[in-house]
């Protein structure tokens, strides 16, 4: 009898569960092994792009995550003393997706749809608790070590994909680099489930606010509206998030005379790093494990589930159809140009557009903007670059 084929996947998060509903639906026996006792409530990550939204259609779980999220056709770009700048209206790439909107669902909503979804696949299985803390690989296997309150256990598979975060045991057991750098100051997350737009009338669920001196991504999310900050590098964790000072924050960029009800707070360092390879025999890596970059775009979430799709795309045809392993070399090239390239590089300049000091050079960008939206055909350019559809394109003609 024919040993079934088997991938592993560390990491329960939505690069992971999504790269398993691919492989379990292709008939692969998946074992996710995810370290908590269960899926993290994590709102970091909460813009779905159109490409995304085009992979997660057809794996039947996009209706779920629309009735649980909120579309977004319009972005704007403003500044914190100018007002609005531009509005970008994503009907524009109608002819490139059958998602011409950003759908804003925090990502622990689309975990808990895949992992409600896996059971339906006697071959797919979730192990929480399940810390992986190194691994063996050899020329037809790879066996994952892990530990569980009932003591260390192990599993062998075919496969492993690392989905397992910007710390992932995989990387550092094989020895990849993430070089790289860390920004000096933490992003501040501040939400308040009031409706800004009766503060802002004309302010957009997805706005990007410059200013010199604190600028602010605004992205309004099913049940509350999210507040991306920039901190002061002076201050310590507990004054940033001491409640006046989250609702000075706030009142900075929409002002009213009473207090905000503040619903949800979080501070997080923020990277630039990609990891030196995807690939190291068996074992693939994905998501936040093989590249971190900034929130400014809402990119990181989304190219790792373009990032795990790719790699179990390629492992069905390598374990169904024959194909060589050579196309887990090109899951690499395919992928990682793509983090370098794009991902890291729109996400850099995205932060130093937000923060730019220089009056001058201001002015220059906001009527570069200005003009780009009055160009049909450079507005398009931009929005193609912005949902990642250019980056899909990209990445698919590497051969």
């Amino acid at each position: 009898m024919a040993k079934q084929k088997h991938v592993v996947i560390a990491g329960a998060g939505p690069v992971g569960c999504t790269t398993a509903l691919v492989l379990a639906q292709a008939d692969i026996k998946v074992t996710i092994l995810e370290a908590e006792s269960g899926l993290l409530l994590d709102m970091r990550a909460s813009t779905f792009h159109p490409p995304t939204l085009d992979m997660l259609e057809k794996l039947g779980v996009t209706d779920e995550l629309h009735a649980q999220g909120l579309i977004t056709p319009q972005f704007q770009y403003r500044d914190r003393r100018d007002g609005l700048i531009a509005e970008f209206d994503l009907a524009g790439v109608s002819d490139y997706t059958n998602h011409p909107y950003r759908l804003q669902a925090e990502q622990y909503k689309l975990t808990r749809i895949i992992v409600d979804t896996l059971p339906d696949y006697p071959h797919a299985e979730v192990s929480f608790n399940a810390r992986a803390t190194h691994l063996e690989q050899d020329d037809t296997s790879v066996t994952v070590h892990y530990e569980t309150p009932d003591g260390p256990q192990s599993v062998t598979a075919d496969y492993l994909i690392a989905c397992d975060g910007s710390r992932s045991f995989a990387r550092k057991t094989l020895g990849i680099g993430f070089p790289g750098f860390t920004y000096p100051e933490l992003f501040m997350v501040v939400s308040t489930t009031e409706d800004i737009t009766k503060i802002v009338p004309d302010m957009c669920p997805v706005a990007y606010i410059t200013d010199p001196d604190e600028w602010c991504a605004v992205i309004r999310a099913p049940e509350m509206w999210r507040f991306l900050i920039p901190t002061d590098p002076n201050m310590s964790n507990e004054e940033i998030l001491e409640e006046d000072y989250l609702e000075s924050r706030i009142q900075g960029f929409a002002p009213k005379e009473q207090k905000y009800t503040i619903s949800h707070s979080t501070l997080y360092p923020v990277n630039q790093r990609v990891a030196e390879t995807y690939r190291a025999g068996r074992v693939l890596l994905a998501g936040d494990a093989a590249h971190v970059n900034n929130p400014l775009g809402g990119m990181g979430m989304n190219g790792g589930v373009h990032d795990g799709i790719n790699a179990a795309e390629k492992i069905i045809q390598i374990l169904h159809e024959g194909a060589s392993e050579d196309l887990l070399d090109l899951y690499d090239r395919q992928r990682r140009p793509i983090a370098v390239e794009y991902v890291q590089a729109q996400s850099i300049r995205n932060k130093k557009i937000m923060e730019e000091k220089d009056p001058v050079v201001r002015k220059q960008r906001q009527d570069e903007t200005k003009a780009i939206c009055d160009d049909p055909e450079k507005s398009l350019e931009l929005m193609m670059q912005v949902t990642m559809l250019n980056s899909i394109n990209k990445s698919n003609a590497v051969q």
